[in-house]
């Protein structure tokens, strides 16, 4: 048995090797948005605890922020993207419709002989919903490194006159690197839930809008504009996202108090903060990062993950919890025994 209560069925685990980020130079900032918006900086930040995000320049695009993000964790791990196997993109905002985006980012990347595909799960779910794919495919045995990358230029999809969503979003990318890892380690039990009769709490909806002078608006996508409720939002993630968290902790045999890191998607602080509270643990067993770059979508979890890492918040043996929610409405939660180099070396060496 390994140590989230599963039968072991290979002789390794399946491990985070490194996190690679990416966040564009350009940043807005909420006064910023002042000016094109009918918002207000204080009301931003005591609502969703948002102050900076990025914004991709005009010439990048997902593609553009995922490769940063793999050659990142690449350089993390101390490996050539060469030596990638199998690359999973989990985005909403292809450069293109096909091929998949996954095929640019190698390119870009110079993971030259990899294996790619895109992962559309919603947006921001993809943080481990993207990993769960990647994870599994690592697991099969047929690939032996595989990049995760989520991306995304969620400026793009925004209309400037809705200041729902363009006060929330940024543009960001991160990768996880997943390897072979020492059993017991790494990404463990992984409990993946779907709510359809909220489709449209959050969602990029395809509808004709016009400027106030009646010609057509058009985002980067053509129709396609992001759209929110931020009560939806609210309701479900803190009233759901909770439990479904302590549900993955009670079939691994653990408690929320065994818990040294939540990585929680950045929706908006006072989400996050709500989900901490309802799981009755201190803030300090988590780190924000929202109120610099806003909500990064998909990139928003491993995006936490690193900035743990760099802060010293999280070290080889730390068990971890991730929850990504968003669009579907989706949520994916997954636990994670953190590895250190010693946990790869020995898979190495055997």
């Amino acid at each position: 048995m390994d140590i989230f209560g599963a039968p072991l069925e290979r002789s390794w685990g399946v491990g985070i090797r490194a996190v690679g980020g990416y966040l564009p130079e350009k940043t807005v900032s909420n006064a910023d948005l002042e000016q094109i918006l009918l918002t207000r900086d204080d009301w931003i930040r005591e609502n969703i605890g948002v102050e900076t995000r990025r914004m991709a320049a005009e010439d990048e695009w997902t593609s553009d922020l995922g490769a940063a993000a793999l050659k990142d964790a690449c350089a993390r791990a101390g490996i050539d993207p060469s030596e990638v196997d199998l690359v999973v993109c989990g985005t909403y905002t292809p450069d293109n419709m096909a091929p998949p985006t996954a095929m640019l980012v190698i390119e870009k990347a110079g993971a030259h002989g990899a294996t790619g595909f895109d992962v559309n799960s919603g947006a921001c779910p993809g943080g481990v919903f993207a990993l769960d794919v990647g994870a599994k495919y690592l697991a099969s045995g047929e690939y032996r490194r595989v990049a995760v990358v989520l991306a995304d230029v969620n400026t793009r999809t925004m209309d400037w006159k809705d200041p729902g969503p363009a006060v929330i979003f940024g543009d960001g990318a991160a990768c996880y690197l997943l390897e072979r890892c020492r059993p017991g380690r790494g990404v463990g039990r992984t409990l993946l839930h779907s709510d359809p009769s909220r489709y449209q709490a959050v969602w990029v909806a395809r509808e004709k809008r016009t400027l106030r002078d009646g010609r057509p608006l058009t985002s980067a996508f053509g129709d396609n504009f992001a759209s929110l409720s931020g009560k939806a939002v609210h309701d479900f993630a803190v009233g759901e996202v909770p439990a479904l968290i302590e549900t993955l902790l009670e079939r691994a045999g653990r408690k929320p108090s065994d818990v040294d890191l939540f990585a929680l998607h950045q929706a908006n602080l006072y989400i996050v903060r709500g989900i901490m509270a309802a799981l009755g643990v201190p803030d300090d067993r988590t780190v924000t990062n929202i109120q610099k770059y806003g909500n990064t979508s998909g990139a928003s979890v491993p995006l936490v993950l690193r900035e743990a890492e760099d802060l010293g918040r999280l070290s080889p043996g730390d068990l971890v919890v991730l929850a990504a929610f968003g669009s579907g409405l989706n949520v994916g939660v997954a636990l994670v025994r953190w590895c250190g180099a010693a946990d790869f070396e020995a898979v190495a060496a055997a």
